[in-house]
């Protein structure tokens, strides 16, 4: 037989393989059982979203039968609500969860079955819903703000829900399925749980980045059932067969509590995902929290991933709180931390004791000792100058004057760098002299500015653009070899779409601010996204998001007494948490 004759019935005979429906096993926990209590379905409409403007939706809530007004019952968010609440379809939530809530499989759990919005002066063609892909199939927030801000606070009108974000799920098959995790992953403080079968993870409008965002992000406190089959669908937008494995494998590989159910065969439908409804919500709502194994192996023999930079259950600590505005943190050599109040205005050391001491009533923004460790230099744009601050005693002496600093460094040979954002140039200033100079131009708005360990390193982050600059530095603080070295991970529009004729889902300004860098040449950016961890290359290690997604993040310094406790300025309070890495004192 001629080889392409040969290779071409296999072909063929593959795709039969993949598009054949494998005999439906009836799960006993899908069939309406003798003697145990069912619940009801009640449906609605929202019509008056702000979130969606000019969009109507169908809704239904499922209340089962043990509900109880006086006790507050879990919630599931189910998208495509009405192919999930259908008892006669492949799904049948309300028949699977009456039968589990009654052998305590489950808790007593509220449903909320949520249509896509559709355009209220659009007919529906083919019983499809116009503003589907765009709520299900993009990232960002915006979805998750539609239901916690508008449609769940309805349901919590005439049903009493729970407050613990371990008892709130949230799922969906296909887009929908993409989209209950992009809820969590976007909120995970009201979401913990997420159901995914036959997940469009792929590039319908950008979602086929998750398994790299996963495996770049400090892992977030969600358990994640997945199923999906050989025989998914493979076109233009992705394999979703290839996207899902790739999916589960990364949520594996950061320590996520994860299954991923998988079967030869089938197609992208809800035949097989359907049939494992049961066990998947059994395995999703257990009580049981078990502790993740963690193999790095795979890590290139280097100890810079985010893995093995984080502490198990150490997260972020208050150190300062209820401040006008935090700013310009830096560290001494024994790990006691500068910052500024701006506010107030005052600068202030926090010992390695935890105890606080103004230095100064002065404003900055940026903060550096000098080599010795015997000045502090201070940048005031308001007042066009560099400042150096005795540690000791507080007094104030003018370096450089007619400048307009954001944050500085200082190098070996005790030249001071500052960045001039709105003047987009990098200014060195001989503090000896006061002599300045501008040595480089262009960054769009040069930000935060910090040195390399062996100082032969300057990096510069952009506020308004996507990089972090490198420089190569040259004795008497001369900067060459000008590179976009870290590609700072961006922020996604809140109001944008994504569709072929429109701009991409992501804001064009990394906001990158202050930086520092830890003993094994990590440098920390900050940014609107978190802060964002690179290695010696500039290549991305992860991020570790906001605390708090209402303030700024300005800035960070690693300090304590080893060095190893990594401290963020963030809006009004300064945050800390202890590292696996010392910086080099």
């Amino acid at each position: 037989m001629n080889p392409l004759t040969r290779a071409s019935i296999a072909c063929a005979l593959l795709l039969v393989a993949s598009q054949t429906r494998a005999p439906a096993q009836e799960h006993p926990d899908r069939v309406v059982q003798p003697g145990v209590p069912q619940g009801k379905v009640i449906t609605g409409q929202f019509a008056e979203s702000k979130i969606y403007p000019g969009t109507k939706r169908e809704f239904s809530v499922y209340v089962p039968a043990q509900y109880k007004a006086d006790t507050p019952a879990a919630l599931m968010v189910f998208q495509d609500g009405e192919g999930m609440k259908n008892d006669k379809g492949r799904w049948r939530v309300p028949v699977v969860f009456d039968n589990l809530i009654a052998k305590g499989d489950m808790p007593t759990t509220i449903a909320v079955f949520v249509n896509p919005g559709h355009e209220k002066d659009k007919p529906r063609v083919q019983g499809r819903h116009s503003n589907r892909g765009f709520e299900y199939d993009r990232l960002g927030d915006r979805y998750a703000r539609f239901l916690l801000e508008e449609l769940i606070p309805e349901v919590r009108k005439k049903y009493t829900i729970s407050d613990d974000p371990e008892m709130r799920a949230i799922g969906g098959s296909s887009s929908g399925a993409i989209c209950a995790f992009t809820a969590a992953w976007e909120r995970p403080d009201f979401f913990r749980k997420v159901y995914s079968s036959v997940g469009s993870f792929t590039n319908l409008r950008g979602g086929d980045v998750y398994p790299s965002l996963v495996r770049k992000t400090e892992p977030k406190p969600i358990r994640v059932y997945m199923a999906d089959t050989s025989g998914d669908v493979d076109n233009a937008f992705g394999s979703w067969p290839w996207a899902n494995q790739q999916m589960a494998s990364a949520l594996k590989y950061m320590g996520y509590d994860v299954r991923f159910d998988w079967a030869e065969g089938y197609a992208h439908n809800a035949d097989f995902g359907g049939a494992k409804f049961p066990d998947a919500m059994k395995w999703l709502w257990r009580k049981d929290k078990p502790t993740p194994v963690l193999d790095t192996r795979g890590d290139l023999g280097g100890d810079l991933t985010l893995l093995n930079l984080l502490i198990r259950d150490e997260s972020w600590t208050v150190v300062a709180k209820d401040l006008g505005f935090a700013d310009a943190l830096c560290a001494d050599k024994a790990g006691n931390v500068y910052f500024c109040d701006m506010k107030a205005p005052s600068v202030v050391r926090i010992g390695t004791d935890g105890t606080r001491k103004e230095i100064c009533k002065e404003a900055v923004s940026g903060l550096k000792f000098s080599p010795d460790g015997s000045v502090l230099y201070g940048c005031q744009g308001a007042k066009n100058r560099v400042i150096a601050i005795n540690p000791g005693s507080g007094a104030v002496k003018v370096v450089a004057e007619g400048v307009k600093p954001n944050d500085l460094a200082v190098t070996k040979d005790g030249f001071i760098l500052i960045t001039e954002t709105a003047a987009k140039q990098v200014t060195r200033i001989d503090p000896k002299t006061g002599a300045v100079k501008v040595v480089d131009t262009g960054i769009g708005k040069p930000n935060g500015i910090a040195l390399s360990n062996d100082g032969g390193t300057l990096a510069v982050s952009d506020y308004g653009g996507t990089h972090t600059w490198t420089f190569r530095v040259n004795a008497g603080g001369v900067l060459d070899a000008k590179m976009p070295t870290m590609p700072m991970r961006l922020p996604i529009d809140p109001k944008g779409a994504f569709q072929f004729n429109e701009p991409p889902p992501y804001v064009q300004s990394s906001q990158g601010d202050g930086m520092a860098v830890d003993k094994a040449g990590r440098f920390y950016v900050t940014s609107a996204v978190g802060v964002q961890v690179f290695d010696p290359t500039g290549r991305p290690c992860g991020v570790l998001p906001k605390v708090d997604g209402g303030q700024p993040l300005t800035t960070c310094v690693l300090g304590g007494p080893d060095h190893s406790v990594l401290y963020i300025a963030h809006g009004t309070t300064i945050y800390s948490r202890k590292l696996t890495v010392q910086q080099a004192k």
